[in-house]
């Protein structure tokens, strides 16, 4: 027998199913867009801080010459946050927050040497957990030290790089946190030019990054702060598409 009020009582509650599942939808919709606008804004924001103390100073006219040897119109030195204590503490805030959302909460942070130390400790300190660095190359004296702290096998870590270029120095920490029994969760850096080759090497170590700011995002605030001008913004972009063999010549 057909029951009217039952039957009534049934789509009601399955519409009301269908409301919540398109509310629920919905909410997790926008706040992703909030969440990427809210990115988008940090990156430039980072970006123009640090074009304003010189941690990164550009110079498409005049280029720099890296340790590696490649011509660049472009220097990042980070470790000059550290003498703005705004500056220092907006980094470290935003880092173990970016750091708590990828990659919940680690065991241990590992900063890089030598640029990361200092950071990597400031955000260990934030997140209230234990922290190690990791050298280049192992002391050459002594108990002959890559890792300087303590590390558990099985731990979970996070490692912080001030900068990545290349990738080649950051992946060997990963390395050497790995080699000591431990799980790399993830990296979280202060700035990255974005290489391609970077890029690549991080997928094929299965090792996710995430940076504060990026190479796209500085361009962007150094146009709009009169940093640079419009025609500088090819050749910056051309060196970036192939920095290995990058002279400048034209641009002198």
């Amino acid at each position: 027998m057909f029951d009217e009020k039952n039957t009534a009582m049934f789509f009601e509650k399955d519409l009301l199913r269908s409301i919540q599942n398109i509310t629920f939808v919905t909410y997790n919709f926008f706040n992703l867009i909030i969440i990427s606008i809210f990115m988008k804004q940090l990156d430039r924001l980072l970006a123009e801080k640090l074009l304003k103390i010189s941690a990164i100073k550009l110079q498409p006219d005049h280029p720099f010459t890296w340790a590696s040897g490649w011509n660049s119109p472009i220097y990042t030195d980070n470790r000059k946050t550290l003498s703005y204590p705004d500056i220092r503490t907006f980094i470290k805030v935003e880092m173990s927050r970016i750091i708590l959302e990828k990659f919940g909460t680690p065991d241990a942070i590992a900063g890089v040497a030598t640029g990361a130390i200092a950071m990597g400790a400031l955000v260990a300190d934030t997140l209230g957990l234990p922290y190690v660095y990791v050298r280049s190359t192992p002391k050459d004296h002594g108990l002959e030290n890559l890792i300087e702290g303590n590390l558990k096998p099985g731990q979970k870590v996070v490692v912080i790089e001030d900068l990545i270029s290349t990738g080649g120095s950051s992946l060997k920490a990963v390395e050497a946190i790995r080699g000591a029994g431990c799980d790399v969760a993830g990296m979280a850096a202060i700035f990255t030019y974005d290489f391609p080759i970077a890029i690549k090497r991080f997928k094929d170590n299965n090792v996710e990054v995430v940076a504060l700011s990026n190479y796209n995002a500085m361009l962007e605030a150094a146009l709009e702060s009169n940093y640079i001008l419009e025609a500088d913004i090819d050749t910056l972009r051309e060196w970036r598409r192939d920095p290995a063999n990058w002279t400048g010549i034209a641009n002198i």
